[in-house]
């Protein structure tokens, strides 16, 4: 084992290094730059490592903490150089006093153990990172979920405490430059989870920056228990150690509870404890909104007993009602409110009080239910109440522990010899099935909101991210996925509606789906770089029900559910055909089809330059989807009854005519490759110029969101062959290289050998990467082309995307659901190389350099399949007898009886 030896100065970092057969040691001192950052000054240490071997680190002058044993102190400041070093150098980092006590052997394996099962913060932070931490902190369970902001905080600029449950959404109107303009949110809730303490009758402490000598923040994903230590230092002298664990309960998911654990270090006298619901809460999670009416709740009652408090609203337009209960137990006595607690009747308090010693812990509990009238029938009050009484943090941690095992039983990715790609791999996991778990049940009419349950962007809509995350869900919780898309066939009365009010037939789904399916697509969007409100004409991103028409094929593929299909899916998918059918116009001249006033993924083309229409023509991802669609409509019909066809066909007023028409329209739809096979992202394209993407990269540095630098120069991103993220090559992602080659010449369009790897450096040279999705489709399509080194950077982006705040502060505003999703099934689909998306399960590995060993469980059509699989062999056991694919090679496998096959 290589191990170096760090010895931690305020001006230098001292560093040992000694290889396994101890030879070859050598010593080195990296002095410190003033005028960098603790971390620049932490990034000396790589060079000084490159080409070294170094397996763990040793702190050998750590500071002694309760929550972390690699903090150390640099020039009056603490950094916990452990965190560092691992998310630098991906290697465990120990302590002496760790070491000591355990072994050397055992506090690594330790310790690897902790950095792959926890998402840990050290220190305060301010503004836009702490908003974003809160996010990545999220506890919840599907129904609800709760920023892990400190419960000691207000919504100010450096803390959101947001609360939100899945699909409830208000619609308000603001009067903008004197035009009515429509937005509806994901209502932020009352703040449920407030609660502080005070000394000896004090005003209740807030967070401020000058009282607070230590935060830690660590989300334990083996139970889903966020747990806050913070060290106080009150100006009056008194100090405190306040630790709070947060989680939510998956059985009885109405209810959250709170663990408030306070230490008196240095005192004696009394403690309060202090706990409301606070009503004055508005949605100012995103600062672009703010122009906007976002005050959404009408508080209708609030009621107070000794140790439980009530409060009962409303939102302002969908009047949806909701009941908060909350319950405070712990030592001491439950007393009224303070004189001086709020009056206006928008905040409801409670308080115990407790004689307290130095050193001891006093434990205090707080239990929280909600409730509305969207899930629950009866009165909402009484319900919350008989809840209320029945709730505890015991019976929630047992919940939520009990549900996280199952679930990393059946969902858990373990990669071996990466602590990093593996502990992201299971916050990923966290997020997703915590976002969207309760739906399960069937009684709560939501999807998948594209940034979850943890904060207000994109003003909670379900967009086509929901494609990046069904076939996960699929793979591990069939019935849940089953209900996600029950979502969108609940609407589908209204994207009907939506198409007829266009002039179309069928179904056309929104872009942004809400409450009631209509089109929830802003018609201004913010730009910050210039304060202007610019035209937003997104909604034309029609291609959005081809994702769903995807979704319902791949969860039928996935799970062998033909009862949804034969009683919902096909329906969904013929008014979806007809939308497109009814869109396409035949140009005589050329025998083709084309499909106009569309955009595709590529958010940066909206229309063409100098038009006095908006939307493009022939955009190619949408072409090439609508060929698959129509190819997979005639496969789905030929397994399904004539009693089904016969009543979904009268339902849906499909006709032979129609059916034909698809088969035309299949085989004929015009799209722009020009000699060198390179596929136009639409019609068109290729008149375009180019850019400068080196002057604007030397002059703006971020040139991520090129259409905003372009805009606040007067000109207009569609005036060039530049894009946000992948377009043209999207249905590769989505399919595979031999599906699409075989579209395109079902279309009549022979490309050349190298077409995939030609488009690939045509389109990588043009994307400026500006949404978090298109770096890993990008992942996906280099490991297709054989560029792992590529592949490996763009995987690694996506993956860093959310923790490391890539964006520059939109993880603050909530994660993104849909680059988790894309980047947990890129690991098992295109690195483990098991294409369960495939009409045949076929595995062709590819994994990265940095992974020994990748295992996994999937849940195919009601066969679970275990993969272990390294750089050499592929072991698979399935309960079921099943047949798979080894590159090209057919294995069959016996139940239970476990195969290895060298590769």
């Amino acid at each position: 084992m290589k191990i170096i030896t760090l010895h931690v100065l305020d001006d230098s970092l001292e560093v040992s290094y000694q290889p396994a057969d101890r030879s070859g040691q050598r010593q080195f001192i990296i002095a410190y730059n003033a005028e960098q950052t603790i971390g620049e000054n932490l990034e000396n240490l790589r060079l000084k490592l490159a080409g070294l071997d170094v397996d763990a680190a040793i702190i050998d002058n750590a500071l002694s903490y309760p929550f972390s044993d690699t903090v150390v102190g640099i020039n009056h400041q603490r950094i916990d150089i452990g965190l560092a070093i691992t998310n630098m150098l991906n290697i465990p980092v120990v302590s002496n006093q760790a070491i000591a006590e355990h072994g050397l052997t055992k506090a690594l394996a330790a310790k690897r153990d902790y950095l792959s099962w926890h998402l840990d913060y050290y220190g305060q932070y301010a503004g836009k990172r702490n908003y974003g931490q809160e996010a990545m902190l999220t506890v919840g369970n599907g129904f609800f979920g709760l920023r892990g902001a400190y419960t000691e905080a207000h919504a100010d600029a450096d803390n959101y405490p947001g609360m939100y449950t899945a699909g409830l959404y208000d619609q308000l109107t603001t009067n903008l430059n004197g035009r009515q303009v429509k937005n509806e949110d994901l209502v932020n809730l009352p703040n449920a989870q407030a609660l502080s303490f005070g000394v000896d009758h004090q005003n209740p402490f807030q967070i401020k920056a000058a009282d607070i000598q230590d935060i830690y923040r660590s989300l334990d994903l083996h139970t889903g228990t966020l747990t806050t230590t913070m060290l106080v230092q009150l100006s009056t002298g008194h100090a405190l150690r306040i630790r709070t664990s947060k989680l939510a309960n998956f059985k009885d998911w109405h209810r959250l509870a709170i663990r408030y654990e306070i230490t008196p270090l240095n005192f004696a006298g009394t403690l309060q404890v202090y706990s409301a619901i606070d009503g004055g809460v508005v949605n100012g999670n995103v600062e672009r909104y703010n122009a906007f009416d976002q005050h959404h709740i009408q508080v209708t009652g609030t009621s107070q007993q000794p140790d439980r408090i009530f409060l009962e609203g409303k939102t302002r337009s969908s009047q949806v009602h909701f009941a908060i209960g909350s319950h405070l137990s712990g030592p001491g006595d439950a007393l009224a409110a303070p004189a001086n607690s709020p009056v206006d009747g928008q905040q409801v308090r409670q308080m115990r009080s407790v004689s307290v010693e130095p050193q001891h812990t006093y434990t205090f509990e707080k239990n929280v239910v909600l409730f509305t009238n969207r899930e629950t029938t009866g009165d909402l009050l009484e319900t919350a109440t008989a809840d209320l009484q029945a709730a505890s943090y015991d019976d929630t941690l047992q919940s939520s522990t009990h549900y996280w095992e199952q679930r990393w039983a059946d969902a858990d990715i373990q990669i071996k010899g990466d602590i990093t790609s593996q502990k992201l791999t299971r916050v990923n996991l966290y997020h997703l099935f915590s976002a969207v778990q309760s739906i399960r049940s069937g009684k709560i009419d939501a999807s998948i909101n594209a940034r979850g349950l943890d904060g207000e962007a994109y003003r909670g809509h379900v967009f086509w991210d929901e494609m990046f995350d069904l076939p996960v869900f699929a793979l591990h919780d069939p019935k849940l996925a089953r209900q996600l898309l029950m979502y969108r066939y609940r609407r589908l009365p209204a994207a009907k509606k939506n198409a007829q009010a266009a002039g179309y037939a069928g179904a056309m789904y929104p872009w942004q789906s809400g409450e009631i399916g209509d089109e929830q697509s802003q018609i201004v969007h913010l730009n910050p770089l210039t304060n202007t409100w610019d035209p937003d004409y997104s909604s034309l991103q029609r291609h959005v029900s081809l994702a769903i028409a995807y979704n319902v094929i791949m969860y039928t593929r996935i799970s062998g559910d033909w009862d949804f299909m034969a009683k919902y899916g096909l329906e969904m998918l013929q008014e979806i055909a007809q939308f497109w059918l009814s869109k396409v116009k035949f140009d005589q001249s050329k025998h083709r089809y084309t499909i106009d006033k569309v955009m595709g993924p590529d958010e940066f083309h909206e229309n063409y330059p100098n038009s006095d229409t908006t939307g493009l023509a022939n955009n190619a991802y949408t072409n090439l989807m609508v060929a698959w669609l129509f190819n997979q409509l005639a496969d789905i019909r030929q397994q399904l009854s004539k009693e089904t066809l016969t009543v979904v066909d009268q339902k849906t007023a499909v006709t032979p005519e129609l059916l034909q028409k698809q088969a035309d329209v299949a085989h004929h739809l015009k799209l722009d490759i020009n000699s060198d096979g390179i596929i136009g992202q639409f019609e068109g394209y290729f008149k375009l110029p180019r850019l400068d993407f080196g002057k604007y990269r030397q002059k703006y540095g971020d040139i991520s969101r090129m259409d905003r630098i372009l805009k606040a120069e007067g000109k207009t991103p569609d005036a060039y062959q530049v894009a946000k993220q992948a377009d043209a090559l999207m249905a590769f992602y989505n399919l595979d290289a031999p599906q699409v080659l075989g579209l395109l010449k079902q279309l009549g369009y022979d490309l050349p050998q190298q077409a995939l790897l030609n488009n690939l450096q045509f389109y990588l040279d043009r994307t400026t990467h500006g949404s978090t999705l298109s770096r890993i489709v990008y992942a996906a399509l280099t490991a297709m082309a054989g560029n792992m080194d590529q592949s490996w950077r763009f995987f690694s982006q996506a993956l860093f995307s959310d923790y490391y705040d890539i964006q520059g502060g939109t993880t603050a505003e909530g994660i993104h659901l849909g680059v988790m999703g894309a980047v947990t099934l890129m690991s098992t689909r295109f690195y483990a190389g098991v294409d369960s998306l495939a009409s045949e399960l076929t595995i062709n590995p590819h994994l990265p350099a940095a992974w020994q060993s990748v295992q996994f469980h999937q849940l195919l059509r009601g066969t679970r399949f275990t993969f272990n699989i390294d750089h050499h062999q592929i072991t698979v056991t399935a309960d079921h007898a099943a047949t798979i694919k080894v590159g090209t090679h057919s294995v069959s496998l016996k139940p239970d009886a476990s195969q290895t096959i060298t590769y």
